[in-house]
């Protein structure tokens, strides 16, 4: 095995398909994504069946891809692939996928998991003359997405402990459904963010859910019940009422997800806390946090937009640390559609098997 060791990471847990070659050091070699979002724009969401057929359309393409623009396959030292959580269809492609390859070519194979990707996404150096910092471990991090909504305590990438997650919805599934319901189109989050820039949350009253000091869980139903409530009411706003409903709407929703994470700094003591996942994207929530971060003595770490969307290149990493400290998988690897040990205070181990 030369070093550094150079990992191809595979990722299919949802609507996109990725492939990424990344070494040890979190250096990105190759970064490909296929998007499916023009595929599941007609219908608001991701259809799961859909998403399966377009991972068998577009694995091979984004796999070659990555290949050619990182060497080639000769350079390549192992394969680490996605193994859930995640639509079980979808990531039976990317399984499959890597698992042959791996076979093929009688590489080391590691099934990673997808949150502990995202933790880890701040680790990844996508440009060498500008060596992004990087966060000391342990930390706090607030893992916002369209399928999860947790706080944890990272200690490595397979010693995660929850503080505390959503009850109901995530936050990034609240963004999308408030974008639905204002006629905004899909995916909403990035809408609701553009329009919020322009608005004034001050014009209009939403809830702020479970915003109270001690509490490490959130919930977002009850906001979607609000604005649906309000356009039931008033009906969808135009021009500037447009935006500064989206402007309340997200505020509410980064209010509750940033004073929420700097509490669980406060009461870890770790004054280190990271932003992952597709919502750590959002703008509102980026000047939030570092607004409170400086406030209370909090380093705040944000992974560029390319890091923070669901890629192949969190995957590899964390692959790659997956290898260096032993651990390897064989062809029986399967899925998994939900994480591991979601409960509070419990510490969180991603799965070899199903």
């Amino acid at each position: 095995m030369q070093w550094p060791m150079r990992v191809l990471g595979i990722e299919s847990s949802c609507d996109e398909t990725a492939a990424a070659v990344v070494d040890e050091h979190g250096l990105v070699s190759s970064d490909v994504v296929a998007s499916q979002i023009a595929t599941h724009a007609p219908y608001g969401g991701v259809v799961p069946e859909l998403a399966s057929r377009a991972h068998l359309e577009n694995v091979w393409h984004v796999i070659s891809q990555a290949l050619a623009e990182a060497g080639g396959i000769e350079s390549i030292d192992a394969i680490a692939v996605t193994q859930g959580p995640g639509l079980v269809g979808a990531l039976l492609v990317g399984l499959s996928a890597g698992k042959a390859l791996a076979y093929a070519r009688g590489l080391p194979l590691v099934g990673v998991d997808h949150l502990a990707g995202h933790l880890f996404a701040p680790f990844l150096q996508r440009d060498p003359s500008k060596p992004s910092p990087v966060p000391e471990l342990p930390f706090v991090a607030l893992l916002a997405s369209g399928g999860h909504t947790a706080l944890y305590e990272v200690h490595a990438h397979d010693r995660l402990t929850m503080l505390g997650q959503t009850r109901d919805d995530a936050a990034g599934e609240a963004f999308d459904k408030g974008a639905k319901i204002l006629g905004l189109g899909y995916p909403g989050g990035p809408i609701v963010d553009r329009l919020a820039q322009h608005g004034s949350a001050e014009r209009s009253s939403l809830p702020r859910p479970m915003l109270r000091k001690g509490s490490l869980e959130f919930s977002f139903s009850g906001l979607k019940t609000a604005i649906a409530r309000h356009v039931e009411l008033h009906g969808v706003p135009e021009g500037q009422a447009l935006a500064d409903l989206c402007a309340a709407y997200q505020g509410a929703i980064v209010e509750v997800l940033a004073r929420k994470a700097i509490e669980a700094c406060k009461l870890t003591h770790l004054p280190r806390l990271v932003l992952a996942g597709g919502v750590a994207a959002n703008k509102g929530l980026r000047a939030r946090a570092a607004a409170l971060g400086a406030e209370h003595g909090v380093s705040v770490f944000v992974p560029p937009i390319a890091s923070c969307t669901d890629n192949a290149a969190m995957i590899a990493y964390v692959g790659a640390r997956s290898l260096a400290a032993g651990k390897r998988d064989d062809l029986s690897l399967a899925p998994y559609s939900r994480a591991a040990g979601l409960k509070r205070g419990k510490v969180v181990e991603p799965r070899s098997k199903a």
